[in-house]
């Protein structure tokens, strides 16, 4: 077996944890007095519509009582609450799942409280870290988390191996588990390597997760990985190419060069044609086999949408109020930073990746409708995607592959929380409403199954009936975590005034670093 493909996807793994975690952001400071109520020994949330998680259909009115950080009841009566958030006509849910997470870094979000709050204030009261930055960095955030010291979701912390040998891959993984991570984000490693990782990390229940590059991809594709035990595929990477109908290896063009990016990621839409087709024999086939392996497939089409439309992701209507310039700046064109493959996008790109698309979402809606476990990842700050507006074009893009709204909100929440879980053999405690389930809980003011676009910040454009006027409705009301209840307006104007300090200061210097006349 050639060894350069495995060593340069090595190479690339580290390469890529190092630019993730080597910045980590200031992380986020202590919770301040009147941020976040709560948790109260009895808060009853009166007269809410529940959709549960478990993809049953809407039910309500009902009120649901929650002691302490806890679901107390759903539908029994109310007992003398500390609290009552009136909720008649708002639509309740569990807290969203981001199941592909990072926390950027200075280059692109300076401090941690910028990405924690827009998470919040779209309803995401978990992430899973891959990784969210570097292990003692998010050990000590995942820990304040838990503790509501901060205002931040919950953290699980994936964290990616350095390794070179089958030997070397077990130690990383003995070591890693008792310095208390919660699994592993893997790349395409060789078979020998990719077997030890995943061996080693269900023996100390250590969830896995992989990235498989297109460097490694030709030795450890989707299927190959999963037949070794890989709990998740993220991404779309290895599918595909398990998929490959007249060749073994992607047929690049003679000219390609992985470290140019736009190559890197234009040619990954040229394979929508290349496979075995959509609902062809191999194709079913495929698909059955990693339905009995019990393979999670988290896609993350919307970190790669832009990709069909650069125009309408660089002018998406929440940049100029949620965006930081330092992150809108690592979004341009750029050889240096990853993702901002824009050096001359081009129609026929575009072009290649709405086919693409089409391919790929028939693979993600055949899969679910086998039976097969679908989450929700987002994998935002890159490719014009902010946190938080990111997860939820994570669900639009769900029901343009032919989703129900119900099996979007069952991916997002329930399936995310099973998936985390299932490693450590232990039922999630939280991901439904049911009662003494965690209260990590979603209010918002329409009806999410009628029109997605109302769990955006920015909610959804509406003509009123009466008034015929145009006015914004929706965005998430509030967020609840661990019993704190979060107003997630409030959240949002958080983040738009950091926005605005960073715009202030960098106009200030922009000022300071002007030219000056000389004196006369």
């Amino acid at each position: 077996m050639c060894q350069l493909p495995a060593a340069v996807s090595r190479l690339f793994a580290i390469t890529l944890t190092t630019l993730l975690t080597a910045q980590n952001p200031a992380p986020a400071p202590d919770r301040p007095e009147g941020e976040g109520l709560g948790p109260y020994e009895r808060l009853l949330l009166r007269g809410a519509i529940v959709i549960d998680g478990t993809g049953a259909p809407p039910r309500g009115p009902i009120n649901v009582t929650i002691h302490n950080n806890r679901i107390a009841s759903v539908g029994g009566p109310a007992l003398k609450p500390d609290r009552v958030i009136d909720a008649r006509g708002m639509y309740l849910m569990p807290g969203f799942v981001d199941m592909h997470a990072h926390c950027g870094g200075k280059k692109k979000a300076p401090e941690a409280e910028y990405v924690y709050k827009l998470w919040l204030a779209h309803g995401v009261t978990t992430v899973r870290g891959v990784p969210l930055g570097s292990h003692a960095w998010t050990e000590k955030e995942k820990a304040r988390s838990a503790k509501n010291e901060i205002t931040a979701p919950r953290i699980f912390n994936y964290q990616r191996p350095r390794v070179h040998d089958a030997e070397g891959a077990r130690e990383w993984v003995r070591k890693m588990a008792g310095r208390g991570i919660d699994g592993l984000k893997l790349g395409a490693y060789e078979p020998e390597i990719m077997h030890a990782l995943i061996d080693e990390a269900h023996k100390h229940k250590l969830g896995t997760v992989a990235h498989l590059a297109q460097l490694g991809v030709a030795q450890m594709n989707a299927l190959d990985a999963a037949r070794l035990g890989l709990d998740t595929v993220t991404h779309y990477y290895g599918h595909f190419e398990a998929l490959l109908k007249d060749y073994v290896v992607q047929p690049w063009p003679v000219d390609m060069n992985y470290s140019d990016e736009q190559y890197r990621f234009g040619q990954v839409a040229r394979l929508w044609d290349k496979i075995h087709p959509p609902g062809s024999p191999e194709w079913q086939a495929y698909l059955q086999e990693q339905l009995k392996l019990g393979t999670v497939f988290d896609p993350t089409m919307t970190i790669y949408a832009a990709g069909r439309d650069l125009m309408r992701a660089r002018a998406a209507e929440w940049h100029d109020q949620y965006t930081l310039p330092s992150l809108m700046q690592f979004f341009a064109p750029s050889r240096k930073n990853h993702g901002s493959f824009w050096f001359y996008w081009t129609t026929e790109d575009e072009v290649a990746w709405r086919n693409f698309y089409r391919v790929w979402m028939r693979l993600i809606n055949d899969y679910k409708k086998m039976g097969g476990r679908i989450t929700c990842g987002s994998d935002s700050g890159f490719i014009y995607k902010t946190y938080g507006f990111g997860y939820i074009e994570e669900l639009e893009l769900l029901q343009e592959a032919g989703f129900h709204p119900l099996e979007i909100i069952q991916a997002a929440t329930m399936n995310g929380a099973k998936t985390i879980f299932e490693p450590k053999g232990t039922k999630a405690p939280f991901g439904i409403v049911k009662r003494g389930m965690l209260a990590d809980l979603i209010l918002v003011d329409r009806n999410p199954l009628r029109n997605l676009k109302v769990l955006y910040g920015t909610g959804a454009v509406e003509l009123d009936d009466e008034t015929d006027q145009v006015r914004r409705v929706g965005g998430v009301r509030y967020t609840i975590k661990d019993g704190i209840v979060y107003d997630s307006k409030k959240l949002l104007a958080d983040v738009a005034a950091m926005v605005q300090r960073q715009k202030d200061a960098r106009a200030a210097k922009a000022g300071d670093d002007a030219p000056r006349d000389k004196p006369r």
